[in-house]
């Protein structure tokens, strides 16, 4: 049987893509629900890709450790952000990999370092490609570069359970390492919107951030030791559950983007499967009273699994409301006990502030002489998750009919989140409108959602509006553009959970502190002397 193989341009397998059928039905849904969405157009297949010849040789001392086929250097040549999705869409792969390389164990990551550092090459890693900031696209000039993917490096190597702590390969993809903790009743439970495809590794270089949007949002919080390969030797911490001895060797590497070396396996923080589970949706007529709803949920101290707040047309697109009311998606779960009572106070504060919520979902059944949830999400609350999920699929549909599609999110407190949140939206709603021919209402006005700390949201900014034929990546760019300025202006964070790249970089430049800056040179010059580390990603080389 033929290999299953990921599309080399968009998100999921090649078997996953739909026909030109599904596609023209597609494309009449799309119009009748958006309002536009042209012509379909098709990708172009990868025999009709033109892509410049490598300029490195694949070294035949090493065996199959480095390969130079066109389809293993199409497929890690770009990320999957709309503007790459686009590209890739369109046969546009200007900066493939020179050559791949598919390490087996940590040793052949130090092989392939240190043959690159003698041929004067880069060195990209790569774990699931998921990338939606250029973190793994080689804008290079004309220096040769190889991709290391990681993902051959997918095993759970240790699990002790009695600290509730795994050791875990960086090539592990999401399914890949729930599926080995599920043999002994654990889980990591960090589920971004990448889960499907991409990896631990990934995850920690970029500091990503979860599907269940409060408490353990971020991979921060579920790290306990990394150990990375660098030029100059490995970097590995002591494995601790706490420590004050000094800045953390751990949280330089969390971030660090591949810049210091490549991340190998970790040590992090796992949980027993839960047992007990509830989730609801709860309406709201007005946002902002929704979003001190959240505020509170947020700072009683009961720690939901998820509270997520979707605008009105939000919760409208993804089939989770009508479009009039904001909807928040709040759940909570055990591994040991029920959640009835946290789940009914966090209600209590939603109903004192204009909440009006639909019944938590789950029934009850045997097992072993008491009761427990049946994991299952219905109403509001599933038909969002599924479209979460879905989302990225739907996008590639949305490239072919013509639709722009894409996010961008930031972070900011909630003293001033009222103020942030209604200036960034005329930002947005200003530059669709010039740059789309779009009105700045309707269903092709931007749409929000936020993950969600006691200290402030994490306001998550979709836009959909009609594309410009061939001239999508300008368009997205300038939006983009206008949507970092008031991020940034605004007192926001440039990423909150989905990395810096090689897109962030002019406002992440604006946002980090210069004496900062200039440490993290230095410590990039002792680690990687010859600048060969994803260069131009966080800091020049």
């Amino acid at each position: 049987m033929a290999e299953r193989r990921l599309k080399h341009w968009g998100w999921g397998y090649e078997d996953q893509a739909p026909s030109r059928k599904e596609l023209g039905e597609a494309a009449a849904g799309i119009g009748e629900r958006l309002g536009f969405g042209g012509e379909v157009e098709e990708a172009v297949p990868l025999e009709a890709v033109e892509v410049r010849a490598p300029r490195l040789k694949v070294p035949a001392a090493f065996g199959d450790l480095f390969t130079d086929e066109k389809y293993d250097r199409v497929s890690r040549a770009l990320g999957k952000a709309y503007r790459d999705v686009v590209r890739g869409f369109r046969g546009e792969f200007e900066n493939p990999p020179d050559l791949v390389a598919l390490p087996r164990e940590e040793s052949e990551i130090e092989t392939v370092l240190s043959w690159c550092e003698s041929e004067g090459a880069a060195v990209i890693p790569f774990g699931g490609g998921t990338s939606v900031v250029g973190g793994v696209e080689g804008r290079l000039g004309e220096r040769p570069f190889v991709a290391l993917d990681l993902r051959r490096l997918d095993r759970v190597l240790e699990v002790d359970a009695e600290s509730l702590a795994a050791r875990i390969q960086a090539g592990a993809t999401g399914p890949g390492l729930e599926d080995q903790l599920r043999e002994h009743g654990l889980t990591l439970r960090h589920f971004p919107q990448s889960f499907e495809y991409a990896t631990l590794g990934g995850w920690i270089a970029t500091r990503a951030g979860g599907h269940f949007a409060t408490l353990y949002t971020h991979i921060d919080d579920l790290v306990e030791s990394v150990r990375a390969i660098t030029p100059r030797g490995t970097w590995e911490s002591r494995r601790l559950p706490g420590s004050g001895a000094g800045p953390s060797p751990d949280r330089a590497l969390i971030g660090s983007e591949g810049i210091l070396g490549a991340i190998a396996e970790a040590w992090v923080r796992i949980r027993p499967r839960p047992e007990f589970k509830a989730s609801c949706g709860v309406e709201f007529d007005d946002f902002l009273a929704a979003a001190r709803a959240v505020r509170a949920i947020s700072q009683s101290g009961l720690h939901p699994s998820n509270c997520r707040l979707l605008d009105a047309l939000e919760a409208e697109m993804t089939g989770a409301g009508s479009g009039e009311k904001s909807l928040l998606v709040l759940g909570f779960e055990s591994p040991h006990h029920p959640v009835d009572a946290p789940m009914e106070l966090a209600l209590e504060i939603a109903r004192d502030h204009g909440g009006i919520h639909h019944p938590p979902t789950g029934r009850r059944r045997p097992n072993g002489g008491r009761t427990r949830p049946v994991d299952r999400e219905e109403g509001a609350v599933g038909a969002w998750r599924n479209a979460f999920l879905f989302a990225p699929y739907l996008r590639d549909t949305f490239v072919a009919c013509g639709v722009l599609s894409e996010t961008f999110e930031t972070a900011i407190t909630w003293d001033r989140f009222e103020q942030f949140h209604a200036e960034t939206m005329a930002a947005v709603r200003a530059k669709v409108a010039e740059v789309c021919d779009a009105p700045a209402e309707g269903r092709g006005a931007p749409r929000v959602s936020s993950h969600v700390y006691p200290d402030g949201p994490a306001p998550y900014f979709t836009v959909m509006a009609p594309a410009v034929r061939g001239g999508e990546v300008e368009q997205w760019d300038e939006i983009k553009a206008a949507a970092s300025e008031a991020a940034i202006e605004g007192g926001g964070t440039i990423t909150h959970h989905h990395a810096v790249g090689r897109d962030h970089r002019p406002w992440y430049d604006r946002q980090r502190p210069a004496p900062f800056a200039a440490a993290l040179r230095a410590a990039k010059k002792e680690l990687d002397p010859a600048g060969m580390l994803n260069p131009g990603v966080l800091i020049d080389p």
